[in-house]
């Protein structure tokens, strides 16, 4: 995949971004439906358009650990080498999450955080200096689409800015591994 990120369509991404807005965007995995993390009002937009149900958690994608720390009260050392040597996108759910959304945040208080590497996402990251929500592009229930030609009109149609960057690429439609990890250490894998 290119690393050729358009200034126009990054420019136009964060300015939906800013505005509360939902924008459609290929991420290191799979194409997500995204929304500036910190704002209740377009996270509440996500599980709208997707039928979501308020008890399943959100992810959010950052460009660096250094900014694990505003989001996170505890951070475990481990979660550093993780990030570090994982070979797959990992997600890392941490508890004690801060400075987001309500909504965004799971009934427990954790949240999943992934740092994002991908040319697009990473530059949209560091302009926008916030998170952002990253769920599949999808309709709660149905296929998690690999590539964008197999995400539904509907999902294309409900968003405020659909990202040119990537839409020509095929995935392996993978999503990220997700791991729970313990202010302790412990973890365990909820998704492999």
């Amino acid at each position: 995949m290119s690393a050729f990120v358009n200034r126009e369509d990054l420019n136009k991404a964060l300015e939906t971004l800013k505005a509360g807005g939902l924008i459609l965007y290929p991420t290191d995995t799979i194409w997500g439906i995204g929304c500036d993390a910190t704002n209740p009002e377009a996270v509440e937009k996500v599980f709208q358009l997707k039928g979501r149900d308020k008890s399943k958690s959100l992810i959010v994608l950052l460009h660096n650990d250094n900014q694990l720390a505003s989001y996170v009260n505890e951070i475990p050392d481990v979660a550093y080498q993780l990030i570090e040597y994982t070979e797959r996108p990992l997600t890392i759910v941490y508890s004690n999450a801060k400075n987001l959304a309500p909504n965004a945040i799971a009934e427990d208080g954790s949240i999943g955080i992934r740092i994002v590497k991908h040319p697009f996402c990473e530059q949209l990251l560091q302009r926008f200096r916030k998170p952002i929500i990253s769920t599949s592009a999808n309709i709660s229930g149905e296929p998690t689409a690999a590539d964008f030609d197999a995400i539904a009109d509907e999902i294309k149609a409900g968003v405020d800015y659909i990202v040119e960057y990537g839409r020509q690429a095929h995935t392996d439609g993978k999503s990220s591994t997700i791991m729970k990890l313990d202010p302790s250490g412990k973890f365990e894998f909820i998704r492999k």
